[in-house]
């Protein structure tokens, strides 16, 4: 399930930047309202600009959706790693206990100076 979320986030992503990439400023539009010939375009006089803002709007919202999915999913896989990796406070049973051992203590040096007791 992951997988097929992660795809459609690459590619709803891909789709977008070709999507705001293909819009037009809004200095563009001056042109068209002189007639500049955009009347019989397949999106009519407006131009396609209503279309691809509401396509970029709709793929933005995907985005969204497809993000907070995943970050969700990754919330509960970590959490689920945590549990798992965590050590029981019960033993094992069958396994003996190992005994705690203490590390020795580094041995004294007279050569070195020693900090004042205060």
């Amino acid at each position: 399930m992951e997988t097929l979320v992660l795809v459609v986030h690459i590619i709803v992503a891909v789709v977008m930047i070709g999507l705001i990439l293909l819009q037009q400023g809004k200095g563009a539009e001056m042109g068209a309202s002189f007639g500049a010939g955009s009347s019989g375009t397949v999106f009519g006089s407006s131009g396609s600009t209503g279309f691809l803002t509401k396509l970029t709007a709709a793929l933005a919202l995907v985005f969204f959706v497809t993000s907070l999915g995943l970050a969700i999913y990754a919330k509960n896989q970590s959490r689920a790693l945590a549990t798992s990796l965590a050590p029981n406070s019960q033993a094992i049973p069958g396994l003996p206990e190992l005994p705690v051992q203490q590390a020795p203590a580094a041995p004294a040096n007279p050569d070195l100076p020693v900090a004042p007791a205060q």
